[in-house]
């Protein structure tokens, strides 16, 4: 085994260093990676539809998580009654409400429901 490692190299083998500095960049770098590919954008979006829920009143028009358009009614602290058809009301939570969508939306989608029926 002496041809390729000299016997006196190979006895004289460093002692394990602690790791430094240089030891932490790595998870340092790949916990930040994760915060900005992850976290940061979920909360993002999590405040934002708080926002958006905050902001719901009175004659709105949204669509709730189960794909349901409709009409703000009413609503209290923490349900919120919507119109979907004429004389139809539902009764959802506000965090199950997913859009606001722009005024004008439910009337033309109820109106081409009206004239398919006829």
């Amino acid at each position: 085994m002496s041809f390729f490692i000299s016997d006196a190299v190979a006895a004289a083998a460093p002692a394990a260093q602690t790791p430094g500095l240089e030891g932490m960049l790595f998870p340092v770098g790949v916990l930040a990676f994760f915060y900005f590919l992850f976290l940061r954008p979920q909360s993002k979006r999590a405040k934002e539809k708080k926002d958006m829920i905050s902001a719901i009143v009175k004659g709105a028009e949204v669509v709730t998580s189960g794909g349901i358009l409709g009409k703000v009614i009413d609503m209290d602290d923490n349900f919120v009654k919507i119109e979907i058809c004429d004389n139809t009301f539902i009764q959802v939570q506000r965090q199950s409400i997913e859009t606001m969508m722009p005024k004008g939306t439910y009337k033309a989608i109820t109106k081409k429901v009206a004239v398919n029926k006829v």
